[in-house]
């Protein structure tokens, strides 16, 4: 299950202990002064040589100029590495030059490799300093000799994107390099808009806020704790600036797995990490679209993701038989609120172990029974797994784990944790012994029970002791009464290595606690030696890649895998939930920017915890949660052993708002099945900041809360409790309510406020868009197969106008999503306005698919035209057609605008056009258009 301890809400006793655990490591750290340290440690590194490399790269060394001891002593050598690896992407590396230090695994994230240290240091060091700056076709590299210090610069406009050096002022010193403490610095301009750098609930907004603290350390710490290091370490930051009128994104990765602070002070920002190197890329942009293109280009793209994962998703830490699962199942088809879906948290299990059945509240006939039913409607079944594995010599997994010896070692014996099954080891995935008996347990297990998708929970990792610990003799760990979390194997702090005590405290669960506070002891080691305290952020990450590839191998379908922990690139393999937050409505305002910036990281498969996972939500809230959840790209309703019942049909009004919110959802799966194409093939983010539709508008810049569904669609929630209206920002243009299409908002770029009783979310279509529906249904599978309506928008009230929309459909169990497998077809949606003439058409890639499913389009929607009601002259793939001939209608309505109504006039100045009756097979290429009358 997932249930973290609040550092909020500690126990008393867990309290001491960590008072006493940070005395015991106290290293000095002051988060309001940013460190104990002096701004300035030492006196940075001098050039001593560049040159070019045979792979079109240029190597340099650099030379410490002044040593000194504070947090370690410095290294003397390092090497520089600066390549231009493709247009849009350039890479600085800076390592030790005599040595190999950590990195992050180049079979974990695949990338080209500098040179090794040592290569050619006597040559380089003898030629002279020629090179002055190294160019790309947009990015230029340019650096000072002493002290050290580099800049990249954007070609075309000459902007500095990113700038080390100090200039003299006191905002930050120079470059240091220590074993177990690196510092580098950039310059920003004041006026800057960043984002990025998770994950964490950030209470200002998505925008980066000057000051707030930004430490990243995968951590089981609550989502409810604001500007604290959770559960992933995403260490990018995207930035937009206008430059004159005009907007420019460019993105910064620094690819480190190691803790670090980042300080965001405005004018500039300062990472300091406890080891591994500095390996930055930069990132070109100028879109923020380009932005996720070239970041997933490189970190890895989206995974694919199956049809029914967009359905609706119900869970719950507490269904404590069968009987209960298949009563949710029924009650939601009772209430008519569509659900696609059912989870179990850990109470499936025999005694918490991974890979089990409780034969007693889950027995296998029965089980196995109930999801045959639930299968053959299309449903589907997903249940938790922990990495901890129950140390228990007569379960069968963890035999089995110790003939492999897959688990991590502290002084050559697994280390000893406790998670829900008691006493536990952690396997580890560094170890390809380790991911070939995961995968042999996932398909023992597939066997016992064919689930769906896999749900990968508490891999910071979570432990919820310290230390070095043993099994205590005499005692039953844990008793099996109060909270299953409190530690009660025996354990001691380890302090006697600088991995578990370094000399620099990094701002781990926002209160400086020791780095292996709850979670594997940092000095434990992985395969090939390496430490927990380097790859410690990455085990969500290897389990992920391990998960995936085991589900892959069982019979060759598209996987599904929940993670809580991500790293860089872990979007490839899975999607994210944003972990343990309450049903309150300032978590209902966190979660849209958590989501959007998971769209960011290049995990676009994202949600939160609908209604709140801790107790407990009121009526109203878990009205509009839903309202909200319903958008998000994963929208499942989870909560708390402790919580009362909070499925949505446990009150009337929420089921109505259910009801109303996720049958809109999914009528928009087609559209929003397209998105997960194109995440995948280009990293575009599913929901977006409205930035990345309308970067120039600065206004938009902020804005936490509303997003984007795709470029087009706009979702307008209410966050605050009691409120029936809610003021939402609209950017220039025509926008139409989903809900009523005749309701138009024109907005030359301001805030109206809109309607929204307590059944009402507001969502609106932007003009010059082809959005595909469907009639929408209880599950994806029939919804799915139902016929398809275009919505096109046009400019309201324009003479003149284009659209375009697209529409990606496949077999969603098969691995890959592309074209050219005989499995898909992809859509291009086309219409024109001109001088009374609309004209609708597509373009059919790989049509057989859809034709062989038998998809038709029975409707297209035209919003916003200009003319008279009068209609005329409908041609349908070039021939005429009668009105009402072939069943064929054509009709319309005068549409109402925003600020008409505000004005109290009904003065319309757009129409509505509805043609009905067509029987447009998706498969084929059509065309039809027809002649708007002229308005008197």
């Amino acid at each position: 299950m997932s249930f973290t301890i609040s550092l909020l809400s500690l126990t008393l006793s867990s309290f001491c202990l960590l008072l006493v655990l940070i005395s015991c490591f106290s290293g000095g750290y002051s988060s309001s002064s940013s460190s104990a340290a002096p701004t300035r440690i030492g006196k940075g590194y001098r050039l001593i040589s560049i040159e070019d490399t045979s792979d079109g790269g240029f190597l340099g060394h650099l030379q410490v100029n002044q040593k000194n001891n504070f947090y370690g002593p410095d290294i003397p050598l390092l090497q520089l590495y600066v390549k231009h690896e493709s247009e849009n992407r350039l890479r600085v590396h800076i390592t030790d030059a005599e040595k190999q230090r950590w990195e992050v695994p180049y079979n974990l994230l695949p990338r080209d490799q500098p040179p090794k240290p040592k290569q050619a240091i006597g040559r380089s060091r003898k030629k002279p300093i020629s090179v002055l700056e190294i160019a790309g076709s947009e990015l230029i590299f340019l650096h000072t000799v002493d002290p050290f210090s580099f800049a990249v610069t954007r070609r075309s406009n000459g902007q500095t994107l990113f700038n080390s050096s100090s200039g003299g002022g006191d905002s930050f010193g120079e470059m240091v390099f220590k074993d177990q403490y690196l510092e580098i610095s950039t310059q920003l301009p004041e006026d800057a808009s960043l984002y990025g750098l998770g994950e964490n609930t950030q209470p200002h907004g998505i925008k980066l806020y000057p000051n707030d603290p930004y430490t990243l350390y995968t951590t089981d710490v609550s989502a409810i704790n604001l500007n604290t290091d959770l559960y992933g370490s995403h260490p990018v930051y995207m930035e937009l600036r206008n430059v004159g009128d005009k907007p420019y994104a460019h993105a910064v990765l620094l690819l480190n797995s190691n803790g670090m602070d980042v300080f965001y002070r405005g004018n500039s920002l300062t990472y300091k990490l406890i080891g591994g190197v500095f390996d930055f890329y930069f990132f070109v942009g100028p879109t923020p679209l380009d932005i996720v293109d070239q970041y997933t280009s490189f970190i890895g793209r989206p995974a694919p993701m199956p049809y029914w994962s967009l359905g609706f998703h119900q869970c719950r830490w507490g269904y404590h038989n069968l009987s209960v699962v298949e009563d949710v199942v029924e009650n939601y088809k009772k209430a008519k609120i569509p659900l696609d879906v059912i989870w179990n948290d850990d109470d499936h299990m025999d005694g918490h172990k991974d890979f089990t059945l409780n034969p007693i509240n889950y027995p296998r006939p029965k089980l196995l029974a109930f999801l045959e039913k639930i299968h053959s409607i299309g449903m589907k079944y997903i249940v938790l797994i922990d990495p901890g594995i129950g140390v228990n010599s007569s379960y069968g997994v963890y035999q089995r784990a110790i003939a492999n010896d897959v688990f991590i070692k502290y002084e050559g014996e697994p280390y000893l944790a406790q998670v829900w099954p008691g006493a536990v080891n952690f396997p580890d995935f560094l170890n390809p012994k380790t991911v070939a008996w995961w995968g042999d347990e996932i398909q023992r297990f597939h066997e016992l029970v064919p689930v769906d998708g896999l749900w990968i929970d508490m891999n910071e990792a979570s432990n919820f002791c310290s230390g070095k610990c043993t099994i205590p003799e005499g005692k039953q760990c844990p008793s099996g009464t109060g909270p299953g979390w409190e530690c009660c194997l025996d354990c001691k702090n380890i302090t006697k290595t600088r991995w578990d005590d370094p000399p620099y405290k990094i701002n781990a669960s926002g209160l400086q606690v020791p780095i292996g506070f709850k979670t594997i002891a940092t000095s434990a080691v992985h395969y090939n030696g390496v430490l927990e305290y380097d790859a410690h952020s990455l085990y969500g990450f290897s389990q992920a890649i391990a998960t995936h590839k085991a589900l892959q191998g069982l019979e060759g379908k598209r996987p599904f895998i929940l993670s809580r922990s991500t790293y860089v690139g872990s979007g490839k393999y899975a999607a994210h939930w944003t972990g343990d937050n309450k049903g309150t409505w300032e978590d209902l305002k966190y979660s849209i920017s958590t989501v959007l910036n998971f769209g960011i990281f290049g995990v676009p498969m994202v949600g939160a915890d609908i209604c709140g996972f801790y107790p407990a939500p009121t009526e109203e809230l878990c009205n509009r949660w839903i309202e909200v959840g319903a958008f998000y790209p994963f929208s499942r309703d989870h909560a708390n052993y402790y919580s009362p019942r909070q499925e949505l049909y446990q009150w009337e009004s929420v089921t109505k708002s259910a009801q109303n919110a996720l049958g809109m959802r999914y009528k928009l799966l087609p559209y929003l099945y397209t998105l997960t194409y194109f995440a995948h093939i280009s990293g575009a983010p599913i929901a977006r900041p409205l930035f990345f539709s309308f970067p120039a508008f600065k206004e938009c810049h902020g804005l936490s809360t509303q997003f984007l569904l795709g470029s087009s669609l706009m979702v307008s929630p209410v966050l605050e409790q009691g409120e029936t209206k809610v003021k939402a920002l609209f950017p220039p243009g025509s926008w139409y309510n989903v809900f009523d299409m005749t309701q138009t908002v024109v907005s030359k770029g301001q805030y109206f406020t809109l309607d929204a009783p307590l059944h009402v979310v507001n969502v609106h279509l932007y003009q010059n868009t082809i959005l595909p529906m469907q009639r929408g249904g209880m599950i994806s599978k029939e919804a799915r197969m139902t016929p398809f309506t275009l919505i096109v928008s046009f400019p309201a009230g324009a003479s003149k106008g284009e659209a375009k929309g697209s529409l990606y459909l496949d077999n969603d169990e098969l691995p890959e999503m592309k074209l050219g497998n005989g499995y898909s077809t992809y859509v291009e949606l086309y219409a024109t306005l001109d001088q009374g003439i609309v004209k609708v058409w597509s373009e059919v890639e790989e049509g057989k698919f859809a034709l062989d499913k038998g998809w038709i389009i029975e409707k297209v929607t035209v919003l916003g035209v200009g003319g008279s009601e009068k209609i005329s002259a409908l041609e349908i793939n070039g021939s005429s057609v009668a009105p009402d001939a072939c069943n064929v209608e054509l009709s319309s309505m005068k549409q109402k605008h925003l600020r008409d109504l505000e004005d109290g006039q009904e003065n319309s100045k757009s129409l509505m056009v509805n043609i009905t009756g067509l029987k447009l097979p998706v498969g084929e290429n059509f065309s039809m258009s027809w002649k708007m009358g002229i308005q008197s």
